[in-house]
């Protein structure tokens, strides 16, 4: 598939050879010809681990400084006092049987994160068919099911993104828009990349951060010289 001239004319000035440090790398990209609309800067990375084995997962949370610069749309399962907790910390949708029967009856999923209470997962299971292949499903380890529904939804519109091995041990996280600029950029990553770090099973041997690249949504990678 040919690309078009932007692209072309953005990856004649990265060498494909280099590993850029951080800040020049970022640079790189928020001082490329912009296109039509506010590129998604994304970070892939690739753990020295085996996602096959229990004892080598990767998976965590954590709130990016600078937030995303998305637009979350929170649907919190709950009922009584927690649904009107909900409510007032600013959910988008609120509800119980009667949204799950509407994720399960007319795949209903104009949302992009669900949250809800321990106590509503036996009825959330119902449609862990739906949600979990979409990347929807609640989850304790990502603190999507709390009873602290009001910090969940805060932290979640604050920035907080979730990480996770994907089958060929890759980690892929969006750190931010490039109208954000290389310092906010570089302060989500730093934050990134220190939770992964930080995560890192005590099973894996070796090199863990075993290669860095940032790219915008209609951009080129950008490799970085990653330390650990």
């Amino acid at each position: 598939m040919n690309k078009g001239k932007r692209y072309q004319s953005i990856k004649s000035q990265i060498d494909s050879t280099k590993l850029y440090e951080v800040e020049e790398g970022f640079n790189l990209l928020t001082n490329a010809p912009k296109a039509k609309f506010d590129e998604t800067v994304e970070l892939h990375v690739r753990l020295g681990v085996d996602g096959r084995n229990a004892d080598q997962q990767v998976r965590g949370v954590v709130v990016l400084p600078n937030g995303t610069g998305k637009k979350v749309r929170v649907l919190v399962i709950a009922k009584g006092d927690k649904a009107k907790e909900a409510e007032e910390a600013g959910a988008d949708t609120v509800g119980a049987e009667d949204v799950v029967a509407k994720i399960a009856n007319e795949n209903w999923l104009d949302f992009d994160v669900c949250i809800t209470t321990p106590d509503m997962m036996g009825v959330v299971g119902r449609i862990a068919r739906v949600l979990g292949p979409k990347g929807l499903m609640p989850n304790p380890k990502s603190g999507t099911v709390t009873m602290d529904v009001k910090k969940a939804i805060n932290d979640v519109k604050a920035g907080k993104v979730e990480y996770r091995l994907d089958k060929s041990n890759n980690v892929h996280v969006v750190l931010g828009k490039l109208s954000f600029g290389t310092d906010k950029l570089v302060e989500n990553y730093n934050a990134l990349m220190a939770a992964l770090i930080k995560a890192k099973p005590a099973a894996s041997k070796g090199q863990y951060i075993k290669n860095v690249v940032i790219a915008s949504s209609m951009g080129p990678g950008v490799k970085l010289n990653a330390r650990n």
